[in-house]
């Protein structure tokens, strides 16, 4: 069998190996000294030889999956200078592994290939507002079937990602830089910066406008952090610094487009927020149970108390303990005990170690670590903590959901700052709601007769006045004195 050209021979051994139900690639190539022309060349099963161990591989918690066998099945060319053509010399056809199925063919990496005709029709479903998931459904239908298609779910997701990542680092890069100076011009209280790599590529970005940089002077004592699209490497990490107003609303401090959640891009970013605003600490910060996220602020922010997300707790402890939560169980009633109501430290240990005991998981590594870091979770050791009532991120989280159907891997930086205005917008309208509410309606006071409670209603806002103030002040009321009988 002759072939004219190398690319002839591969496109060859590719369908081959498609029909037959093995992945092929490239072994390798001889050139000649005299000439460079390229004189042997063998393909092989994509299953030969072995990987090359790894010195990294006992830091890996989850490491790929083994794929070669170091089978044998090769298809050797060599070139004839009187024809000019490769001709095969070798072929070998028996493998040691398992072969790909008829159905499952169409899944191996190499028959599956992304034409410039459907990465068009990617492009135009994803701008047309179309998730990945639904567009590759529909182009699946289209041409009868994945197995038709040419390319899996995830060569789409992957082909997106990098078209995102290519316009970042060539397309708008200028127009990013030309929006935010315009605001900047606009408004000369809006804040932002940009990091750079090493290749002058933008890879972080970090924008406050007035409204946040003032919001925060008045209101940044207690803040949140949040970053969401972690899970779905399609997205890239968008962290909100949010927290309440005097009407209870949520507030937005500032934003970020983070290339990675490294701790050197955390670090960049809580230094550029202090910067923006005017190197103001807050007294608390909560945040998930990131570790990068907290070794960046243990560096940056070492004063400010670092609280951990209630709900991410409760989540992380489901994930890991949900075979204790079988019907019948009360450990996360219990777990949830040990975080929200035990107010002294004796009580808290004394209910842990029970807990413990009870569900043996004295040994159990989570728990084990989550209890190293009570400080900034358990309520009986954050009782002088400054919270303002605040042990969740979900304000942060609930701002991000509003943003999740604009979040696509190939808009466009300026489309999203856009977004991202309009979702700042109406958080603002929420707030001129509660204050023509507040200027509106009166307060509603249960104790009429009381003047500390009429006095209140005029100096806190109906939020602060109603849920807070007034609720203490009942409690208050119900506090009795015990007298003490001396033994003696």
């Amino acid at each position: 069998m002759q072939f004219d050209t190398l690319d002839a021979a591969f496109e060859f051994w590719k369908n081959y190996g498609g029909r037959t139900g093995f992945g092929v690639r490239k072994m390798y190539a001889n050139k000649s000294r005299r000439d460079g022309q390229i004189t042997t060349v063998i393909y092989a099963c994509a299953k030969e030889g072995h990987r090359v161990p790894d010195k990294r591989d006992h830091l890996t918690k989850t490491p790929r999956a083994e794929t070669r066998t170091e089978c044998l099945v090769r298809l050797g060319l060599q070139f004839n200078r009187e024809s000019s053509k490769f001709e095969v010399h070798d072929f070998v056809s028996e493998h040691n592994h398992v072969l790909h199925t008829e159905e499952t063919c169409f899944m191996i990496s190499t028959q599956r290939n992304l034409a410039d005709g459907q990465t068009v029709h990617i492009d135009f479903a994803t701008d047309s507002g179309l998730k990945p998931k639904a567009a590759h459904q529909f182009f699946s239908q289209q041409v009868g079937g994945r197995e038709n298609l040419g390319y899996t779910e995830r060569d789409q997701k992957n082909y997106l990602r990098s078209k995102r990542q290519k316009d970042m680092a060539y397309g708008e890069a200028g127009s990013l830089l030309r929006y935010l100076h315009n605001q900047s011009c606009e408004n000369p209280s809006f804040q932002y910066a940009v990091q750079l790599d090493s290749e002058e590529q933008i890879t972080n970005i970090f924008w406050a406008d007035t409204r946040m940089i003032i919001a925060y002077a008045h209101f940044g004592d207690v803040i949140t952090f949040d970053t969401t699209y972690s899970t779905n490497k399609e997205y890239r990490p968008f962290g909100v610094f949010a927290g309440f107003n005097h009407h209870r609303e949520t507030i937005i401090f500032g934003a970020a487009l983070l290339y990675d959640e490294t701790a050197e891009s955390f670090k960049w970013l809580f230094q550029t927020f202090l910067e923006a605003h005017k190197q103001k600490k807050p007294k608390t910060i909560f945040t998930d149970q990131d570790p990068a996220m907290a070794k960046a602020l243990s560096e940056v922010l070492p004063d400010t108390f670092h609280g951990l997300c209630s709900w991410h707790i409760m989540q992380n402890g489901i994930k890991h303990l949900g075979y204790l939560m079988k019907e019948g169980s009360y450990f996360l009633t219990e777990f949830s005990a040990c975080m929200y109501e035990h107010e002294e430290v004796e009580e808290f240990e004394d209910a842990w170690s029970a807990m413990l005991d009870r569900y043996n998981v004295c040994t159990n590594p989570w728990l084990l670590k989550t209890y190293e870091i009570k400080e900034k979770w358990a309520k009986c050791h954050m009782k002088e903590v400054f919270t303002i009532g605040m042990r969740s991120t979900q304000l942060s989280e609930s701002l991000n959901s509003d943003l999740k159907d604009h979040l696509k891997s190939d808009m466009d930086i300026i489309r999203f700052f856009n977004q991202f205005e309009r979702v700042a917008n109406d958080k603002h309208y929420k707030e001129l709601e509660a204050e023509y509410n507040s200027r509106q309606k009166l307060p509603r006071v249960k104790v009429q007769k009381s003047h500390v409670l009429q006095q209140a209603a005029k100096v806190y806002t109906p939020a602060i006045f109603e849920k807070y103030f007034q609720e203490e002040f009942d409690w208050s009321s119900a506090a009795i004195i015990k007298q003490h009988e001396d033994s003696t």
